[in-house]
């Protein structure tokens, strides 16, 4: 895959697989087209070239009569459909209960009736430790609380795959645990495949089946976390990791 912002070319040529049920985690420094990587899996941006698909569609582009063509809306909303996104700034809607803002998708998109969403939302509030906050206001929550009603959210679709964004950087320290906690036991107790941006270098390393290194645009190294975090062979990825641990 091709993105470019311009004339400036984000990533290059990029070529990676994660198959079901596999933890991906991808470091390296600010700017080197991490977040890229989800935003273009959500389809939150536009491939410049190359091609993405999930469980074997295409996600935004396909190959036809040896042209790049655009795929229709509806068939790339029926695959973004199994793909949930938990963002750095939670993302909650100010105006909603907390309940609303799990159940909402569920209604519309899924076409749960309201009482099967909120029994499936007070389901997952209670596995986030949040049960007691269902009629709160997200601005009557706590940033790690609004981070763990984000990731309610996002497995209240039922997601094949899970896109983690930095979900941890906006927080205080001590709210960290909390959220890192509930995304180990997802981890743990579910096979949904995970595509996770994290300057969380201990998280990465319990999580993860494997860790990318990436570097403007491209990856430098890859490997199992033992691998990665003990005995780097890149040098690039040895100044990072010299750097950030």
């Amino acid at each position: 895959m091709v993105k470019r912002f311009g004339d400036n070319t984000v990533l290059d040529d990029l070529n990676f697989t994660v198959s079901q049920g596999e933890r991906v985690t991808l470091i390296g420094p600010s700017g080197s087209g991490k977040t890229t990587i989800l935003r273009l899996v959500m389809t939150l941006e536009e491939l410049s070239g190359g091609y993405i698909h999930v469980g074997g569609q295409p996600l935004q582009y396909e190959e036809s009569g040896g042209k790049r063509v655009r795929i229709p809306d509806r068939q790339r909303r029926r695959i973004t459909q199994h793909i949930g996104m938990v963002f750095q700034h939670f993302n909650l809607f100010p105006n909603m209960t907390v309940l609303e803002n799990i159940t909402e998708a569920p209604i519309h998109v899924m076409g749960l009736s309201k009482a099967e969403a909120a029994s499936k939302a007070e389901g997952l509030l209670d596995k986030v430790g949040l049960a007691d906050k269902k009629n709160a206001r997200p601005s009557q929550l706590s940033g790690g609380q609004q981070q763990r009603v984000a990731i309610a959210r996002a497995l209240a679709m039922d997601p094949e795959i899970l896109l983690l964004d930095e979900v941890t950087s906006a927080l205080d320290p001590e709210l960290v645990g909390d959220v890192l906690a509930v995304l180990k036991d997802i981890a743990a107790e579910t096979d949904i495949s995970m595509l996770i941006v994290t300057h969380e270098m201990q998280f990465a390393k319990d999580v993860s089946n494997r860790v990318m290194m990436f570097d403007q645009g491209s990856v430098v190294e890859e490997g199992h976390p033992e691998k990665i975090f003990s005995e780097p062979e890149n040098q690039r990825t040895q100044d990072f990791l010299r750097a950030v641990l």
